[in-house]
């Protein structure tokens, strides 16, 4: 789908239009408080499920990461005067079942479980970085931008644990998995 440029000049954004996008921000928070908190859960799992030992202390160090995340996300809601609250994220919640169903079907102490737990934690990754994405720019249009650099910190620490998971599937795990 081609973005056609407006011919107009871009509208103000009015006081009811920032309390609806600020409704909107604030939804988008809840959302991925509730991703932070339940994935946190699904790594620890995932790393006791793990064949490789740099794998398992990747997911065990994303746990780490995440539970910051979460306590970043309740500081933010501090930040714009709301309280923490997290709202069921169903993309999260599909994937961490993913997680669960890879974890299921194939076998423990395999390259090839290994490989399905970095696809489905890679997946993770790029629905969180998807979503911190957009609030951080969100937050930007609402003049929040001690709350966007906050987004950001976080946006980053995703790429990097993406980037990672690339790194470990491309090394070995892959490989080995292909002759299991």
């Amino acid at each position: 789908m081609k973005a056609t440029k407006s011919k107009t000049s871009p509208k103000k954004i009015t006081e009811s239009d920032s309390t609806k996008l600020k409704e909107l921000f604030v939804d988008g928070l809840k959302d991925i408080y509730w991703a932070e908190k339940n994935l946190a859960k699904a790594l620890t799992k995932m790393a006791k499920n793990t064949t490789s030992e740099e794998l398992k202390a990747a997911f065990e160090q994303h746990t780490t990461e995440t539970e910051e995340h979460a306590a970043r996300v309740e500081e933010i809601f501090e930040l714009i005067g709301e309280k923490a609250q997290a709202k069921k994220c169903a993309a999260m919640e599909g994937l961490i079942e993913e997680a669960n169903e890879i974890l299921s079907s194939t076998d423990k102490g395999t390259m090839v479980r290994d490989c399905g737990l970095i696809m489905a934690a890679q997946k993770v990754e790029h629905y969180e970085m998807a979503s911190y994405g957009t609030l951080r720019n969100i937050a930007r249009t609402l003049g929040h931008n001690d709350v966007a650099d906050m987004l950001q910190l976080t946006l980053d620490q995703e790429g990097e644990t993406d980037h990672k998971l690339t790194e470990l599937a491309e090394a070995y795990v892959n490989e080995e998995a292909s002759v299991e």
